[in-house]
């Protein structure tokens, strides 16, 4: 599971360094390339093989309903496909950098199956309004499901 968050510097080719706990959680699963692309202001980075889950749930989408087509313009015409370079790093392809305004500091947030990448600035502004609005019902109905 990709969890927690880590800062790092994206260097002036648009490369980021992916954290190691992220990679090794890759390499389990024997990924070495993510499919990026953007969502509400940042990026999304999927493992290839969640990626293809996406894709599967993408395709019974009924691309007839105006809002389901919209959707999949956004989500897959801004996916690309990124392979982690030895050194641990992707390149961010620049139209999302430009998308997520991604500058020289950048947010790299666990999401459970996959993972996110902010401008810091934005993310830790982000993250105080969230704080603020977190409505703890969500985790008290999370917490009294039963175990199965």
């Amino acid at each position: 599971m990709f969890k927690g968050r880590s800062f790092h510097t994206m260097d002036n080719k648009g490369r980021v360094s992916i954290p190691v706990r992220y990679r090794d959680i890759l390499q389990e699963s024997q990924d070495n390339q993510l499919v990026l692309t953007n969502w509400e202001g940042y990026i999304l980075a999927f493992p290839q093989a969640e990626w293809v889950r996406v894709e599967h749930d993408l395709v019974k989408l009924d691309r007839f309903t105006k809002v389901n087509r919209d959707f999949l313009r956004h989500i897959v015409s801004g996916a690309e496909e990124c392979p982690i370079d030895k050194q641990g790093r992707i390149l961010i392809p620049q139209t999302l950098r430009e998308y997520a305004k991604l500058d020289r500091e950048v947010a790299i947030v666990g999401m459970v199956s996959n993972f996110e990448i902010w401008d810091k600035e934005r993310f830790e502004a982000y993250r105080q309004r969230a704080e603020e609005n977190i409505d703890e019902g969500v985790l008290n109905r999370m917490l009294s499901q039963p175990v199965i």
